[in-house]
């Protein structure tokens, strides 16, 4: 395993100050988000505009890119593939094997779910790109069985872990055992959490990390895991990356 930051952490920064800043804050890796809310990397521009994208990101400020993460914004399915295409392409053209997608809400039909995830599973198939679908509250996987169910009924399908969604809003005894989960892990994300606050500082929540890397440890994992630290008022984002990284790099 190894450690990787997001986008994310700084994603209220130009990109390019963004990955300055997690190479000056020691990581090797970092997970680009191609999130159609977000200032810079929106899916519909890199569907049109892929080759001058792929140019901008040539130099990562030393950085080695991971994952991509993408989030596209359209309810029309063959734009959402056309978008998502445009993506897998990127990632194959800067030799990243993974994509992570978010899975529909609760509530939304299961069947289209799955006809939605098999095409993009056929896309990035097609490429060599291993796809995870994040593990999430109020989405289909925020369910163990579900999330196990639409790996199952899509084959090659695979899970980004996102262990906080298991602990927010979860009193300790009745959190869902992701444990069940950990052989479809491709990707991970981390930060720490209680079960009523998403996000604290490191060191102040309910975060088992050394446990939740010897399970992986144990299903054979040897992917990225990807610090994911929110920037929040009064949140020193740097100072809890920095912490992070040494507590993660400590229990590796």
């Amino acid at each position: 395993m190894f450690l990787a930051a997001t986008t994310n952490c700084f994603r209220n920064m130009p990109l390019s100050q963004a990955l300055e800043k997690i190479a000056d804050l020691e990581y090797s890796h970092v997970e680009l988000m191609f999130h159609e809310s977000n200032d810079y990397l929106k899916p519909s521009y890199v569907q049109y505009h892929l080759p001058e994208v792929h140019r901008q990101l040539k130099n990562l400020f030393r950085l080695t890119p991971s994952c991509f993460s993408v989030e596209i914004d359209t309810e029309d399915t063959n734009e959402y593939v056309r978008q998502f295409v445009a993506c897998v392409k990127l990632a194959r053209a800067m030799q990243v094997v993974t994509i992570t997608l978010r899975a529909a809400p609760w509530g939304f039909p299961f069947n289209s779910e799955v006809e939605r995830l098999r095409k993009c599973m056929e896309e990035a198939d097609k490429r060599g790109i291993v796809l995870g679908l994040l593990t999430e509250r109020e989405r289909l996987t925020e369910d163990i069985e579900t999330a196990r169910s639409l790996c199952s009924l899509v084959p090659g399908l695979n899970l980004t872990l996102d262990p906080s969604h298991y602990v927010f809003k979860y009193s300790e005894n009745n959190r869902p055992n992701f444990e069940n989960i950990m052989d479809l892990v491709c990707h991970v994300r981390l930060r720490d959490t209680k079960e009523k606050q998403f996000q604290v500082c490191v060191g102040q929540g309910e975060m088992e990390f050394g446990q939740i890397i010897a399970r992986l440890q144990q299903k054979g994992y040897r992917g990225a895991l990807s610090v994911d630290i929110l920037p929040e008022k009064d949140l020193d984002v740097s100072q809890e990356m920095r912490k992070m990284r040494l507590l993660l790099e400590s229990l590796l």
